[in-house]
């Protein structure tokens, strides 16, 4: 998905049309266009002619992009959990992966990086009303699973904005909302995660459209992308265009609600009602 975005801005900043690309790497039209979609593996001499035919000729930046393609052929640790997984989601848990930066709002409830066990486990079963225990049980993992990069060695940057009725609409018991209201308090101390809390008080705001979650690398000339979940697929989005509206609902949703010091307080004391 990473790598097909990239060659797809390429191709349309020259003019090329994807018959003509196609073309230059002894394909059709429709097999450049399932590579721009991530539906496709890559072949290494694909990309290099793709990329002489873009013009690009730095070494750096071509070493990159077949970097890219290498890594996008080897099936990452999410895979073994496929068989419970939505068609559309592994792409977003493998670009989650890479993102230096996370960007979120969520409304319907805590942000998966942040649930606990228990709420995610609450989550999941709502979710999935005729799958096993073993399948639910999955999914929990994975979930926790992706949850170890806001650990690791190079964690990324998350800034994550939570309406209040995600954190007034209980899943589970009484006990696994304070659960998870403690550990929001707790998480929100890490020195990569920014966490506010929108209020009721606020009244409207920039987040009428619903949650969103904007994806940014470290490779200063891949595009951010933007994921936008629905009931049987998902958006992604990486147009300059698409992105600026939703980067700007997101520094709207940041300058309204309180800072992350005054949202801890508003969790303390969601903490003490429940």
């Amino acid at each position: 998905m990473l790598l097909g975005s990239q060659l797809r801005r390429l191709r349309e900043s020259r003019g090329i049309t994807r018959e003509a690309a196609g073309y230059s790497i002894r394909a059709s039209e429709s097999k450049i266009s399932r590579m721009e979609l991530g539906r496709v593996s890559f072949k290494t001499r694909d990309v290099e002619d793709l990329l002489t035919l873009y013009g690009i000729t730095d070494e750096a930046e071509r070493a990159a992009l077949v970097g890219l393609a290498r890594e996008a052929n080897v099936a990452g640790w999410w895979h073994s959990y496929s068989d419970v997984l939505p068609s559309w989601f592994p792409t977003y848990v493998g670009l989650e992966g890479a993102a230096s930066l996370i960007r979120a709002y969520e409304v319907q409830f805590v942000h998966g990086l942040l649930q606990t066990e228990a709420y995610a486990h609450a989550v999941v079963s709502r979710g999935m009303k005729d799958a096993s225990t073993a399948d639910i049980d999955r999914r929990v993992a994975l979930r926790l699973e992706r949850q170890k990069y806001l650990v690791s060695e190079n964690a990324p940057d998350v800034h994550i904005v939570l309406d209040e009725a995600a954190l007034r609409r209980p899943y589970g018991d009484r006990e696994v909302m304070r659960g998870q209201l403690q550990h929001l308090i707790e998480i929100s101390e890490r020195p990569n995660i920014r966490l506010q809390v929108m209020p009721f008080s606020f009244g409207g705001h920039a987040g009428e459209s619903g949650a969103f979650t904007i994806l940014s690398f470290p490779e200063s000339d891949l595009s951010d992308v933007v994921y936008l979940e629905q009931l049987t697929s998902a958006l992604y989005l990486d147009k300059r265009e698409d992105v600026a509206q939703y980067e700007n609902a997101l520094r709207e949703l940041q300058q309204d609600s309180p800072g992350p010091d005054a949202s801890r307080d508003l969790l303390r004391g969601l903490l003490q009602l429940s």
